[in-house]
């Protein structure tokens, strides 16, 4: 069972408004066609972030930090309009590369409490994979208890659905080859116990982001590794071809960061 997530930067123009990269899209999807395809026993669920789609509405309206205004509740629909608009041009790349894959909303199965998911209904996430079908799910918002409505990251739901679903690995391509220490030299592994001498180089994202950048997604794939014992988490690029077929197939010889209990 694989989680594999594809960065809002790798999939799209961060710096602009509702820019897709087509042919970086196509390509991604090719490759994750191709193992798929030829592995009938794989169980893999996509993930993707905003990108250019769904940050630059949310930081409009604040819309990760609560809803209450009729002005924010329209924010809060335009934020899940543009990630739905995404998600689809993502399952349509990955359904003309052979891939099985089926869009399930996570505004419609996450709720929230003052900005953490305190529930997730798997139950559709399952079905799905025991049908044979690739889950795709994105950044979203969702209804919190606490705020009224918020925004839950790809990396936040994988986080929420790994209890029920139990991945062996989750995989982050992003657009760097991995995390980068302070002389810009790929750092291989982030344990517990060296986690201290790199927070100094981990820095934000390029771009706009409301849902954090490098740094707390190292620290909440740490906290997620620990959690869920034989976890395995790696950041790595999926610019360079091939290297999202490679990570799927054999993900302790891609190049990037393993980030892992020990």
């Amino acid at each position: 069972m694989i989680f594999l997530k594809l960065g809002g930067s790798l999939i799209t123009d961060k710096t602009g408004v509702e820019q897709l990269l087509p042919d970086v899209l196509a390509r991604l999807a090719g490759e994750i066609g191709q193992v798929w395809t030829g592995n009938p026993d794989l169980r893999l669920l996509v993930g993707h972030g905003a990108g250019s789609f769904g940050h630059v509405a949310a930081a409009k309206y604040d819309t990760r930090h609560g809803v209450q205004t009729a002005v924010q509740w329209h924010g809060f629909a335009e934020v899940h309009a543009s990630m739905a608009r995404l998600n689809r041009l993502v399952v349509e790349a990955l359904l003309a590369a052979g891939v099985s894959a089926l869009s399930l909303q996570p505004s419609a199965l996450a709720r929230c409490e003052n900005g953490r998911i305190t529930t997730i209904d798997a139950a559709p996430v399952l079905a799905a994979l025991d049908s044979g079908l690739v889950p795709v799910v994105y950044g979203d918002v969702a209804f919190d208890g606490g705020w009224g409505g918020t925004i839950i990251s790809t990396e936040e739901i994988m986080a929420a659905l790994a209890g029920a679903v139990r991945p062996s690995w989750l995989l982050l391509a992003g657009v760097t080859e991995g995390v980068l220490d302070q002389s810009g030299q790929l750092i291989p592994t982030i344990t517990p116990a060296n986690l201290p001498q790199i927070e100094a180089a981990l820095g934000g994202s390029h771009g706009t982001d409301v849902t954090g950048g490098m740094a707390s997604k190292v620290r909440g794939m740490l906290a997620l590794a620990e959690q869920h014992h034989g976890l395995q988490v790696l950041i790595f690029s999926g610019l360079t071809a091939g290297m999202v077929k490679r990570a799927l197939v054999e993900p302790e010889t891609a190049v990037g960061t393993r980030i892992a209990q020990a």
